[in-house]
């Protein structure tokens, strides 16, 4: 058995060359130097520090050498792993603060400046249930009219059959336009709107007439001076009270509700005959439940009044009382929003709390 080859000369060795090394060193420190961001530092790291790289083969390659070389060809080959080392450790320290340095520009955040957000806002219920309404008579064939908030006297009261003496027209709690003597109110109701509309064509007339109306009365839980209403005007040959009683029905199943139907009560307004107050079934009891919050037991919501037409009213726009016959029906919003959503007090309608609106889901 032969000892040792004590004559071995490492440079022998292609990889341990010492001018191989100084060429790997060389190109492993311009790769560091020339790396533009971390990503690319970390595959050229890879490269010229990994398993595969030059030194890495040098390194592997001590191992077969005697004992005599190793302590040299090692100290060479460690000392360029080091500089490497070293080499792509402080270009990485440069490229984090560089990183760092963008960062904070980009990012940066003044927590001085005061925040204007505002809250999204929500479309008022009383906008909404008001198109609901229209669409359902729109869908039923109808118009929709309008008229001015501002009215004369004649148009609100005496076209209507309200006299100057008649005791309804004190009960409409007046608001007058300045100065005395103008002829103009703060319109009642819609019904002016119905005057307009029976003045402006010929029948056959069928029409919904949405819109603001005001009264003096205070604000409280159940009343307003500024409310909205919708009025429905029917006017053509051979109209009854059945025709009255099949759109009101059509009507509420729409609104509150399929199964939910009307009834009529006998009542009084000047401006029909024979009227009758609108009475809904109860949606929420059925009539069933005696202690019902909404209905009080009785089964029946009382939400608005209606009638066949007044021969008078008909005959004061210029229509034909003997040939045409009519209806007429009138409901508040605000009343139908209370019934439908279960509010219970009028302030939260009229304050304009955008939190109130957005309870109904329905946000711009």
């Amino acid at each position: 058995m032969s000892g040792p080859n004590k004559n071995y000369d490492p440079v022998e060795v292609a990889a341990l060359d010492p001018e191989a090394i100084d060429q790997a060193v060389a190109s492993a420190l311009a790769a560091a130097s020339a790396a533009t961001t971390l990503d690319e530092l970390k595959a050229l790291r890879a490269a010229h520090q990994g398993d595969r790289s030059p030194l890495a083969l040098a390194n592997r390659e001590i191992g077969a050498l005697p004992p005599s070389a190793k302590a040299e060809a090692g100290k060479r080959v460690g000392q360029a792993r080091g500089r490497v080392g070293q080499a792509f450790t402080a270009r990485q320290a440069e490229l984090e603060a560089e990183r760092d340095e963008r960062i904070l520009v980009e990012e940066t955040l003044d927590l001085t400046v005061v925040d204007d957000a505002r809250p999204i806002g929500a479309r008022h219920p009383i906008s909404l249930i008001t198109e609901r309404v229209e669409d359902i008579f729109v869908a039923m064939g109808w118009e929709i009219a309008e008229g001015p908030e501002v009215e004369a006297e004649w148009l609100n009261f005496d076209a209507l059959n309200l006299g100057p003496d008649h005791p309804a027209r004190q009960m409409q709690d007046t608001l007058f336009v300045a100065p005395e003597g103008s002829g103009l109110v703060l319109r009642t109701h819609t019904s002016p709107v119905q005057v307009r509309t029976m003045l402006d064509r010929e029948p056959p007339i069928y029409v919904l007439c949405p819109g603001k109306v005001f009264r003096s009365d205070p604000l409280d839980a159940t009343h307003t001076p500024v409310f909205h209403q919708f009025e429905g005007l029917v006017v053509d040959e051979g109209i009854t009270m059945a025709h009255l009683k099949g759109s009101l029905d059509a009507f509420v199943a729409r609104l509150f509700g399929e199964g939910t139907v009307t009834r009529l009560r006998p009542s009084y307004f000047p401006f029909t005959e024979p009227s009758a107050e609108i009475d809904v079934r109860c949606w929420i009891c059925s009539g069933e439940d005696d202690n019902c919050r909404t209905c009080g037991g009785t089964g029946w919501i009382e939400v608005g009044g209606s009638g066949m037409v007044n021969r008078r009213v008909l005959s004061a726009a210029g229509i034909d009382p003997d040939r045409y016959t009519g209806f007429a029906f009138g409901l508040g919003i605000e009343r139908s929003l209370m019934l439908r959503h279960g509010v219970a007090d009028m302030h939260d309608i009229v304050e304009g709390d955008v939190r109130f609106s957005a309870q109904f889901g329905m946000e711009i």
